[in-house]
């Protein structure tokens, strides 16, 4: 079985991960009311997805 010859020091370790970042998130407009969502995801605002009403938008409630 094949061993390493020499230890990987600090920075080369290092320089490695440093390309293992979190991406920000992507975010489109929904063709309908225009307000940010994720792709391929029901939008929070108005609820369609694909052009289909999926779940009835709730209603908001006043406070008194």
């Amino acid at each position: 079985m094949a061993l390493p010859k020499r230890r990987h020091s600090h920075a080369r370790k290092n320089k490695r991960r440093s390309q293992y970042k979190i991406k920000g998130l992507h975010y489109i407009e929904c063709p309908k009311c225009h307000s940010p969502k994720l792709p391929h995801r029901v939008c929070p605002n108005c609820g369609n997805y694909k052009d289909t009403l999926v779940v009835p938008p709730k209603e908001k409630e006043e406070k008194s």
